[in-house]
């Protein structure tokens, strides 16, 4: 019992890092927390020349709203500031002047009350130009979040010994968007990418449930869940999307750095492997081989048991050992061998032995 304390109290103190940090009083406001890909979108190579974007609506497109046990809600799922974040990514990465699009009506009207403000104050009424032209942009950015999938994954473990243990739970839901450049001129989508991130959520808790004495019970609960903010997964996918497009587009030679050649064969050849990595691993971080594989083993064992009219019954021992050899992706041959003995009573004793020549297809 004195061991299962202290393996108990072991893994509260290894995995519940965030148990120990509980806020305890208000904390003041702070800038934006960054994420793990905001210091590789800030360190790019500086363009030749900053592109001019707009972008217009880079919205949810999931529809989903958050799930609620036994009742109905109105919010989102995610959050449906995504343009805004968009932005502030395309900012950082120093390779776009985004230009406001999203409430272009409010600046538009402002403009025209400035115009108008100046001509009553100044009676100037030649209709001249007194504001500077607004700024078109070449690319359109477009595109959104496509996808919110829930519970991909779920799982956990616990144990309870006389009243005393405790459990953990995680949960990964999956968000997807996807952002592409279109050409003003000639409406021609230049170039399209796919981003997903994973969203984690973990719980943990401990319980004591005993009787210290006669009528006097002991019983303890405390536990903490740990959830990955989507804000902060959204904004590391769009800023992950920023950094594609913009790479790929120098492989595309759509732009370049102000380096040149060198460092545009530099920057591309970095991001392929990291891309063919990343393409070669499935859902789950399942790696995908690219060889095919030409042959296959197998090995078996069991130990039978003789179900018959015997007093003293005795578990016997057997194996087995295919091998096969695929002649294409769907077509194998193979050999097979079989051995097993069982006994029973004093003296019966049994042994079978088989081979055989096996084709498969699939």
């Amino acid at each position: 019992m004195r061991k299962f304390y202290i393996i108990a109290s072991l893994t509260l103190l290894s995995s519940c890092g965030a148990y120990y940090n509980q806020p305890v009083a208000p904390s003041t406001s702070r800038i934006g927390e960054t994420t793990t890909e905001s210091a590789s979108l800030k360190n790019l190579p500086l363009p030749n020349e900053p592109i001019v974007v707009g972008v217009y609506n880079f919205k949810d497109q999931t529809g989903q709203y958050k799930s609620v046990e036994n009742a109905s809600t109105f919010s989102t799922a995610v959050p449906q500031g995504a343009t805004t974040m968009l932005i502030k990514a395309l900012e950082d990465s120093k390779w776009f002047t985004p230009i406001e699009r999203e409430n272009l009506s409010n600046l538009l009207n402002e403009r025209n009350i400035i115009r108008s403000t100046r001509q009553e104050y100044t009676g100037d009424q030649s209709n001249k130009p007194n504001l500077p032209p607004l700024l078109y942009a070449g690319i359109l950015l477009e595109g959104g979040i496509i996808s919110y999938d829930t519970n991909i994954i779920t799982g956990g473990y616990g144990a309870r010994y006389f009243g005393v243990g405790g459990s953990t739970q995680y949960r990964q839901d999956r968000i997807t968007i996807y952002l592409r450049a279109v050409s003003t001129s000639n409406g021609k989508i230049l170039k399209t990418v796919y981003v997903s991130k994973t969203i984690l959520s973990q719980a943990i808790d401990a319980s004591l449930f005993k009787y210290v004495k006669f009528q006097r019970l002991l019983e303890v609960e405390t536990g903490i869940t740990k959830n990955e903010p989507i804000q902060l997964a959204i904004q590391n996918a769009i800023e992950n999307a920023v950094e594609s497009l913009i790479i790929e587009g120098v492989e595309d030679n759509l732009w370049s750095t102000a380096e040149g050649t060198v460092k545009n064969d530099s920057l591309v050849s970095t991001y392929n492997l990291r891309k063919q990595e990343e393409e070669s691993t499935l859902l789950y971080n399942r790696t995908q081989a690219n060889e095919v594989l030409k042959s296959g083993i197998n090995v078996k064992g069991n130990a039978p048991i003789f179900n018959g009219d015997f007093t003293n019954k005795s578990f016997g021992f057997g194996g087995g050992f295919q091998y096969s050899h695929y002649l294409s992706p769907k077509l194998d041959i193979g050999l097979k061998g079989d051995y097993f003995y069982f006994r029973g009573g004093q003296d019966f004793y049994k042994e079978y032995m088989s081979g055989n020549v096996t084709l498969g297809y699939i």
